[in-house]
Parts: structure tokens; C-alpha cells; sequence
């Protein structure tokens, strides 16, 4: 099945369709930082660089599925908490113009859990009405990715809808049996990872592994406030899109709680603390290895991995989509044949 991508960023989304049966014909991606690396990652797509608000109904191909997750910024807890009457959450209008304009069956939408804060819920609601309105059935979560083969605590909502026409049942995915953690995860790449370059620039070609380089600097009072090393036998932190946020490697002690909202690296240990890697932050992810991201300065490497969809959690929701579809389309078939 044929789909469109949209706000696609470095494409963990788009690697857990295509893992799970799905081919992205077409994507559309605002961010120049991003461009290299998609295009190189997805050769056989069409990046369409314009930002959204520009792209006109008709230069959109046809398609089975849109997918994709509207900047976050504007609807995160840690954020200005402005949500849809910031530019950024009216970017939600612009997914569901295309939507409405190509009409595919099924349609996936990815964002913060910060949207179920009780501020947003109007704005919550005119969201899921206009899905409504598009003549789709919606199934709508909040989910972790932690319970779908992913190493990480991490909680998004997704809207996922089917054309109503096509009477499609569908019901989120069950919990993954495995639990990855950290261990199993990284480990083998302690003693491999590199300091960024002069300016948290990129080492190049320089690391073993594809972006093993990690963000040098101070920690801020706010970074500083709590524990932020998770050990190799746990799960990871939320990996997010700022560098400075980035968490601390397993092989270094828990912090230390020394007064109200402080913490210290444990002395004599002060070496073993340093944070993630990009590399590290896209196996968190589930990103493999050969999905190698561009970029000059290690910010935007963090940024790209962290603002992904992590690829297991996408291909476990592709999954489940691709059968309801194929179930629903299975008593037509025996119609014909009969």
C-alpha cells in the first residue's frame, strides 16, 4: 500500500510502514535541516521541501494512507502550553485539509502527551471533530512506547481513522511480551563513542559507528534537578529533541540527592557522566544502525532522533492497520469470487 508522509522529519514513522508492508511514495518535510537525511535514508521518495501551508491539494499524489506528527512544540507540558491557537498547533488544519482533499483509507497522526492537559481539551475536541467531519472513524490513545519493544519511557496520543465507507474494525495493538532495556540496547557502544568536535560540531566520518558522538558542555541547574541516569537494566528516559536534555550514559552512578531540587555527580565518579550519544539516542529509538543521520552541528543530529516516532512502535501500529484494512476488504473479495 501506497502512502504520504507529512511534518516527516528523519522518518521513524516511515520505517515502521515500510517494515510492516508500506511503501511513501511522497513526503514533506519544512525543516532544512532535515533534508539530507531523509533523502539519503528514502532515495525512492519524493521529498517535497514547501512547508505545508503552501502545498496545494493537487501536487499531493493519490494514496492508500497519510501519516505523519504535527510539530509538537506548541502542545508540550514543558512548553508554552499554547497548543492549537499557537502557528505551530494549526498546523493540525493543514493534515486535515490533505486528508480531506486525497481522501485515503486510513490515516495516522502522532503528538505529546501534553495535548490531554486539561487546558487543551476544547482544542482536543475540535480536532477530533473535524476527523469526524472527514468522514473517518477515529481510534484515538495514549500510549507508551516502552510497551512495544522499545527501551525508553516514552508517551505519546495517536489518532489513528478509517474511512467509514470501508467498515474497518480496528483496536490498538496489544503490549509486547519483550521488554527491551538498556543493556541489551547499547552497551556494546560504551567505550566507542567520541566528544563532539570544536563547537559541538560533528566528527564526521570519524566515529566506529554511524553519529557515536556525544554533546560536551555544562549542565544546567535544571538538568541538575534530578536524577537523569537510568541503569543498563532499566529503560531509558524520554529521549527529546534538545541536545543539553539529553540523558546520562548507564555506566555512570544514579545522581545524588544533595538539597531540595539538586543533584551531584557522585565524586570520584565525575568521568563516568556523560550524556547519550546520537548513536545511543537512535538505538533508544529503535532506529538500526544504517539509518544514518546528517548533519554539521550534534544538535541537529539530536534533534532529528528525538523528535522521531520510534521505528518499533510505528511498525507495531502499521501492523495492526495493514491486517484491520486487509480483514475488512476480505468480505468483498469473497463477495466477487462467489
Amino acid at each position: 500500500m501506497n502512502i504520504i508522509s507529512l511534518f516527516s522529519g528523519a522518518g521513524g514513522l516511515d520505517l515502521g510502514f515500510k517494515a510492516a508492508g508500506f511503501k511513501t511514495i511522497w513526503a514533506n518535510e519544512y525543516d532544512k535541516d532535515i533534508w539530507e537525511t531523509f533523502e539519503k535514508n528514502f532515495p525512492g521518495t519524493t521529498l517535497d521541501r514547501r512547508s505545508i501551508t503552501e502545498i496545494p491539494e493537487g501536487d499531493v499524489p493519490e494514496c492508500d494512507g497519510i501519516i505523519g506528527g504535527p510539530p509538537c512544540q506548541s502542545w508540550s507540558e514543558a512548553g508554552a502550553l499554547r497548543g492549537i491557537n499557537d502557528k505551530r498547533g494549526k498546523l493540525f488544519y493543514d493534515y486535515v485539509r490533505l486528508l480531506n482533499a486525497k481522501k485515503p483509507k486510513f490515516f495516522l497522526a502522532e503528538n505529546v502527551s501534553g495535548m490531554l492537559a486539561p487546558r487543551h481539551a476544547g482544542a482536543l475536541q475540535d480536532i477530533k471533530q473535524l476527523f469526524a467531519e472527514s468522514r473517518y472513524d477515529l481510534h484515538f490513545t495514549l500510549l507508551n512506547a516502552k510497551d512495544y519493544g522499545v527501551p525508553q519511557d516514552r508517551k505519546r496520543v495517536f489518532f489513528i481513522g478509517f474511512r467509514k465507507d470501508l467498515k474497518v474494525s480496528f483496536k490498538f495493538p496489544e503490549p509486547s511480551v519483550h521488554a527491551p532495556k538498556l543493556a541489551e540496547t547499547i552497551s556494546e557502544l560504551a567505550d566507542s563513542a567520541i566528544p563532539g568536535a570544536e563547537k559541538n560540531h560533528t566528527n564526521g566520518d570519524s566515529c566506529h559507528v554511524p553519529n557515536h558522538e556525544y554533546l560536551t558542555g555544562g549542565f544546567s541547574s535544571i538538568y541538575m534537578s534530578r536524577n537523569r541516569v537510568r541503569s543498563y537494566e532499566e529503560q531509558s528516559f524520554t529521549i527529546q529533541a534538545g541536545a543539553r536534555h539529553a540523558p546520562l550514559h548507564p555506566q555512570a552512578p544514579k545522581m545524588e540527592l544533595i538539597g531540595k531540587d539538586k543533584r551531584a555527580f557522585v565524586k570520584g565518579q565525575e568521568s563516568l557522566y556523560r550524556r547519550l550519544s546520537v548513536r545511543e539516542c537512535a538505538r533508544i529509538q529503535t532506529f538500526p544502525d544504517d539509518h544514518v543521520f546528517h548533519y554539521s552541528r550534534l544538535a541537529d543530529g539530536y534533534k532529528m532522533v528525538g523528535n522521531a516516532v520510534p521505528c518499533k512502535l510505528a511498525e507495531c501500529l502499521a501492523a495492526q492497520i495493514y491486517s484491520s484494512l486487509n480483514a475488512a476488504a476480505q468480505p468483498h473479495l469473497n463477495d466477487k469470487a462467489a
